[in-house]
């Protein structure tokens, strides 16, 4: 799967009609993935290395990952389908039984919180990259006009 996918970065979040949008994106291209609110607020936080009070379900994972010695990888958004995208999770386990790699079917939210938590790389499909509209020119636009740099 590495030599059909691009990486890219969470560029931005912003509020949106029903929940919240994230800019995914490289120098070359910026979409828009739609998300709970309360999802873009976690990402949020973990982007800006903000604890949380009490732990949330992503640090919860979190913890059960460090426990049993899995680490996470790379996340990959695979495919948009009836205007719902899918992603996947690539996690990786040593032991003394050997290494073992499991990629895991996951909404592109809960990746990209445990990829901003973990600090670990954010791909999407080149197929659905070259697929999904540009979004630059409307993030440069918002942060130009809050006066904020991107995310």
């Amino acid at each position: 799967m590495k030599n059909d996918v691009v990486p890219v970065e969470i560029r931005g979040i912003l509020p949106a009609n029903n929940g919240c949008a994230i800019f995914l994106g490289n120098a070359e291209k910026v979409f828009v993935i739609q998300i709970e609110s309360s999802m873009g607020m976690v990402i949020g936080r973990f982007m800006q290395d903000k604890p949380n009070e009490r732990p949330l379900t992503h640090d919860l994972i979190n913890s059960v990952f460090l426990g049993f010695g899995i680490t996470v990888e790379r996340v990959v958004i695979t495919e948009l389908r009836n205007s719902t995208y899918y992603a996947r999770i690539l996690l990786k386990q040593d032991n003394e039984l050997g290494t073992k790699l499991v990629e895991v079917d996951a909404r592109p939210s809960d990746c990209l919180a445990i990829a901003a938590a973990q600090k670990k790389p954010i791909f999407v499909r080149t197929k659905l990259f070259s697929d999904v509209e540009d979004m630059s020119d409307y993030l440069n636009k918002m942060n130009e006009g809050n006066g904020e740099e991107e995310a």
